[in-house]
């Protein structure tokens, strides 16, 4: 293997890269466009949802219970409504997700020492958003209810507020949140969009790069060169691994400033394991451009297979501890769940070489295989 061959075959696609301005484009500016449209448009906060009010009662207890919600800011307060038949009206045509009905006599009944049943109706079409929901209106009524216990034992008891909150509650839960103390998926979500783009991009351009030289014919001055497959697969794809690899500083950059994710880790491990990511799906996009002819389908076939698998089966959206465990086999069979146990404990956790050496290793051997078995699927010889 000469590495002046290499090296010219790597200048080569370099200035070919460049002179196409589409094809620069796609190389540096389609990653940072991704990283802003998925991140600022993908959440998973259930906040300022939308909500309606039918107050039957009308009462100081009524209008206190009801501020609970109002006041909160996972609520978003659209007005009371005259009826029952308004707020199904204002459910259906999802102008609000949640509504709420107080009794008649309900603070009378509660004065009484008797309870009140208080209708609350979330709009199921999105299960995740409507279980969230459900579990702020159990909170919130929770300590509504515990208020009102504690406030007639200290009058019935004469005990001080403080004593009578004690003996409602006498064992209460303290939730401390580790690594993302704010419970922020912005912080988790925008760096883990890192690896839906590096499991996205490098492939894409790869497959591309490589078809197109299929394409328009100049691959053939390879077949007829003395250039060896091997110098000809790593000349031709060394310009994108570098490519993807500033991608990489310029991604980690943008997370930090713009999207205020706190950066726990080190950079030099870091950047050596997305680097090796990098290389795993660079030989995707090499394996790729082996098995079709023409660009679109070599678009399509990138897209599928690495856009899926980066979304369902990484642990991104759905965490892998709730999949089958045939899912979760099928997860490990996938690049993006290693890489992304490293995005997120480099991140937020602060981890580094000692306890995330495993999914590098993975990361190394998953690309040894890809690349052993593009470089041995790739002829000098065209097929007919």
């Amino acid at each position: 293997m000469n590495p002046k061959r290499i090296k010219a075959l790597a200048w080569k696609e370099w200035r070919e890269i460049m002179r196409d301005r589409l094809f620069a484009t796609m190389a540096f500016v389609v990653p940072v466009v991704m990283l802003l449209v998925l991140g600022y448009g993908l959440s998973l906060d259930v906040e300022h949802i939308p909500f309606a009010t039918l107050d039957y009662d009308k009462s100081d207890m009524s209008r206190d219970y009801l501020h609970r919600f109002i006041d909160s800011r996972y609520f978003d307060f659209k007005g009371e409504a005259a009826d029952e038949r308004e707020l199904d009206a204002l459910l259906a045509d999802s102008r609000i997700r949640f509504a709420i009905i107080i009794p008649p006599r309900f603070q009378e009944r509660l004065i009484a020492g008797r309870a009140v049943a208080v209708q609350s109706l979330i709009d199921g079409v999105f299960p995740y958003r409507a279980q969230v929901s459900k579990g702020y209106v159990a909170a919130i009524n929770a300590n509504f209810s515990g208020d009102l216990l504690a406030s007639w034992l200290a009058r019935r008891k004469g005990m001080s507020p403080s004593v009578a909150a004690s003996a409602v509650a006498p064992v209460r839960l303290r939730t401390r949140y580790l690594y993302n103390q704010a419970v922020r998926s912005r912080w988790s979500m925008s760096s883990g969009l890192i690896m839906l783009v590096l499991m996205v991009s490098p492939p894409f351009l790869t497959a591309l790069g490589v078809v197109r030289e299929r394409e328009n014919g100049s691959i053939y001055n390879i077949y007829a060169s003395t250039v060896s497959r091997g110098e000809f697969i790593i000349g031709k794809l060394l310009p994108y691994v570098v490519i993807s690899s500033l991608n990489v500083l310029l991604l980690w950059w943008l997370v930090i400033e713009l999207f205020g994710a706190p950066f726990k880790g080190s950079l030099w491990f870091f950047l050596p394991a997305s680097i090796v990511f990098v290389i795993c799906t660079t030989g995707i996009g090499l394996l790729v451009s082996l098995l079709v002819r023409t660009q679109a389908a070599a678009a399509l076939l990138t897209m599928v297979i690495t856009m899926i698998p980066a979304m369902l089966y990484s642990g991104l959206l759905v965490p892998i501890d709730s999949m089958d465990p045939a899912t979760r086999f099928e997860a490990h069979l996938f690049p993006a769940i290693y890489y992304l146990n490293i995005v997120w404990g480099s991140f937020l956790k602060g981890l580094g070489w000692s306890l995330l050496w495993g999914n590098v290793l993975s990361l190394v051997i998953y690309a040894a295989v890809i690349w052993t078995i593009g470089l041995l699927s790739f002829h000098k010889r065209p097929s007919r």
